[in-house]
Parts: C-alpha cells; sequence; structure tokens
C-alpha cells in the first residue's frame, strides 16, 4: 500500500497529469491536485482531484469532476458526474451531471437524497431483461420512478 503524509509526497508522483498507482493507497494528508487519480482502492479524509477511477473509495469528503468506482463510502461527496457499483453517503451527495449506481444510501436518519442538477438519478442492474422499462424503486421511504439502463 502506498501511504502519503504530504501534499508534495503526491505531487513527485504525477506525471502527464496523472497519479498512477499500482496497488492500494492512503492519504494521512489533505491533497488538492489538479490531475486525475487511478488506483484500487483509496483511503482518505478529504480528495479534491479532476478524475478519479478506483475500485473502492472510503473517505470524508470527496470534491471531484468525474468519480468512476466499484464502490464509494463517503460522508459528504460533490462531483460531476459519479458512475459506481455501491454507494454510501452520510448526508450529502450532489453531482452537476449523473449518478449512475447499483444502490445508493444515507447512512444518517437526517439526509438529503441525492441531487443531480443537470442531469438524473440512473440504476444499474445485473438482470438485462430489465432494461429499458420503467420500474419503481423506493430510497428510504420515498418512492421514484427510474428507467433502467444496462
Amino acid at each position: 500500500m502506498k501511504i502519503y503524509t504530504t501534499q508534495q509526497e503526491v505531487e513527485k508522483d504525477i506525471n502527464d497529469g496523472v497519479l498512477a498507482i499500482n496497488g492500494d493507497v492512503k492519504f494521512e494528508c489533505f491533497i488538492s491536485i489538479s490531475a486525475s487519480i487511478n488506483a484500487w482502492d483509496i483511503n482518505a479524509r478529504n480528495i479534491n482531484a479532476r478524475n478519479i477511477n478506483a475500485g473502492n473509495i472510503n473517505a470524508w469528503d470527496i470534491n471531484a469532476w468525474d468519480i468512476n468506482a466499484r464502490d464509494i463510502n463517503a460522508w459528504d461527496i460533490n462531483a460531476w458526474d459519479i458512475n459506481a457499483g455501491n454507494i454510501s453517503y452520510s448526508a450529502f451527495c450532489c453531482v452537476y451531471q449523473s449518478i449512475k449506481c447499483l444502490s445508493i444510501k444515507a447512512r444518517r436518519e437526517k439526509y438529503q437524497p441525492p441531487i443531480c442538477l443537470d442531469g438524473k438519478l440512473e440504476y444499474k442492474i445485473q438482470e438485462s431483461s430489465l432494461v429499458g422499462k420503467i420500474v419503481e424503486v423506493k430510497i428510504d421511504d420515498k418512492s421514484y420512478r427510474a428507467k433502467i439502463i444496462d
């Protein structure tokens, strides 16, 4: 596992606008970079980045342009686009464009449902027989109509 303790250590590993790490990474410092992050698992308090491509993301706050991940577990998420498997957040999950995921759930009793300012929340499923159909989706106590995409 690669462990970063300072912003300078992170900046030294950025090549051609990409922070590429083979394996897991842990940030023990606040980072703010104008680069993409490519890693398997990310464990951090705060992430500010353009693009994040990872297997699993565990963070307090995520501020990014695009997030592509298998699973996201964060306190707050602020992004342009999110494409993920399962998303778990504390109180806020806001994006400018869209969220595509298998599931999304707030962990707090008092929370804001996911917000997509210019796009929409789309649920991915693994069973292709429902692709293209409109279904009712329950998020906590609220019902929503959703179109199944692949």
